[in-house]
């Protein structure tokens, strides 16, 4: 099984197209296709990643924000340098220690991003409730840090549990869309959520 999928993989137009263009995986074109599509990602814009490893959609954000903006991401895993633009924290995003250091280097952003995928059990009802624990992280890291009209995008893995967070999504923002990227495998059941435009509360 595990030379069969590494032959999908070298087969996969995607990866084959993320080696030729210097991307570090695939899933850059994720977020290029969700970006193009939806213009959440500006010159001069501040992002904060989380689950950044190996750093694909860090490679995006930061050349379409430039020299003017600023990346901060996250993941467990250590994250080879990207770029001038941008800072990685290893740790759990999850995490107080982690939280209260993202404040410290981004108090406000314009974008929170989240590529994160829990630990995979082969239990799909448990896989699912992991992702929605994930995007809930998301969420409260979305709130502490998004300026007004700021986006949120997150990764999530279809099942029961999806419509009541698109609630809780569609409560605070003004539009929430669901979308699967070209670059997603068919056979994935993973989606996007792309909430854009928060709406601040007044402190």
């Amino acid at each position: 099984m595990g030379k069969r999928w590494l032959r999908e993989k070298k087969r996969d137009y995607y990866y084959r197209k993320a080696k030729m263009e210097n991307y570090r995986s695939r899933a850059a074109y994720k977020l290029l296709q969700l970006s193009s599509k939806f213009r959440f990602l500006r010159r001069g814009f501040r992002v904060i990643e989380l689950g950044c490893a190996p750093g694909g959609w860090t490679q995006v954000a930061s050349r379409i924000v430039g020299e003017e903006g600023r990346v901060v991401g996250v993941d467990l895993q250590r994250v080879e340098w990207v770029a001038e633009n941008v800072e990685v924290i290893q740790g759990d995003f999850t995490s107080q220690e982690v939280r209260l250091r993202l404040r410290e280097l981004m108090p406000e952003c314009e974008v929170v991003l989240s590529d994160a995928s829990p630990g995979i059990s082969g239990v799909w009802s448990v896989d699912h409730a992991r992702s929605i624990a994930l995007c809930e992280a998301a969420l409260e890291i979305a709130e502490e840090h998004l300026v007004d009209g700021g986006t949120l995008v997150t990764k999530v893995f279809q099942g029961d549990m999806l419509q009541e967070f698109l609630g809780k999504l569609r409560s605070r923002f003004r539009h929430v869309r669901i979308a699967k990227p070209g670059a997603s495998r068919k056979r994935s059941a993973e989606v996007y959520l792309v909430a854009l435009g928060y709406r601040k509360m007044a402190e």
